[in-house]
């Protein structure tokens, strides 16, 4: 799933690319990744995109004196730029394509999906705020006003885990599973640390990781074209996605915790004084 970093990276080169140029067409390919239906789709068209803003992990076109189009690429979505698209329109089917946009130059994008999984979803609204993940989200992590302070406060009384705290969109925005399994290694935490149990010293450390892991990410994803991001977010991930591997820290062997639909990767030495962690979906496969 595309996490702040690379909608970041995704945001800059979109606004390179569509600021001061005008949409031509906007095509649904598949009709279920439009969430808004008033204004229609069509209401961006003939509009020239006059800014490209980042929400979270939300991409949002703003147009001149006309709606935003926002998007969500959720966990297996991604953008595809274009210099010049295909002359006829897409064909609906089975095909990951779900919405085409195209430039008055020739040029434009794909919003794609893979799977069977379609959570991918484009709205048409007046003010972003209109998108309910995005009114609901909390304070960016890399904004100028997010102070030790302010991790404090969202922190103080959580009972939740870490590792579930981090990727709650409402209290943050923009971590998801990956970066913050590498926040909490950089920070030497364990994922199942109480969240609302850190002291001064912790909050310390982990504010740092944060606003480090992230920022070096972003600095990472930055000028790197659209279709290698994913790539790129890869190679730069320390434990996460890396089980089996040697934790480029101590060399521990980096390890593993199954969930029904996602899992998160840490190291024993670093993050949890050296004990593994109970992985009870792991527990029931060897009985």
């Amino acid at each position: 799933m595309p996490e702040l970093p690379e909608v970041e990276a995704l945001k800059d080169f979109l606004a390179e690319h569509l600021t001061g140029h005008e949409i031509v067409r906007a095509l649904p390919v598949a009709i279920n990744v439009l969430k808004t239906y008033d204004p229609p789709l069509t209401a961006v068209e003939g509009r020239t995109v006059t800014a490209v803003h980042r929400y979270g992990k939300f991409l949002g076109l703003r147009t001149d004196g006309g709606p935003y189009l926002v998007t969500h690429l959720a966990r297996a979505g991604w953008l595809h730029w274009k210099d010049r698209l295909p002359s006829g329109p897409p064909r609906p089917g089975r095909g990951p394509l779900a919405l085409r946009v195209a430039l008055e130059t020739g040029a434009g994008f794909d919003l794609t999906e893979a799977g069977t999984q379609k959570r991918l979803a484009v709205y048409v609204v007046g003010d972003p705020a209109e998108v309910p993940g995005v009114a609901r989200l909390g304070p960016d992590p890399l904004a100028g006003d997010f102070d030790e302070r302010r991790l404090a406060d969202l922190l103080s009384g959580e009972r939740r885990r870490l590792k579930g705290a981090l990727r709650d969109q409402s209290l943050i925005a923009g971590v998801g599973n990956a970066y913050s399994d590498e926040i909490l290694h950089a920070a030497r935490m364990s994922p199942y640390k109480p969240a609302g149990s850190l002291t001064p010293e912790e909050i310390t450390r982990l504010y740092q990781a944060l606003r480090t892991s992230l920022t070096e990410a972003v600095e990472r994803s930055r000028g790197v074209a659209a279709g290698r991001l994913k790539a790129e977010k890869k190679s730069g991930l320390r434990v996460h996605g890396r089980t089996g591997e040697a934790c480029p820290v101590c060399g521990d062997t980096i390890r593993e915790v199954s969930f029904s639909d996602s899992s998160l990767q840490y190291c024993p030495t670093c993050q949890t004084g050296g004990r593994p962690l109970a992985d009870r979906r792991l527990s029931r496969l060897l009985k």
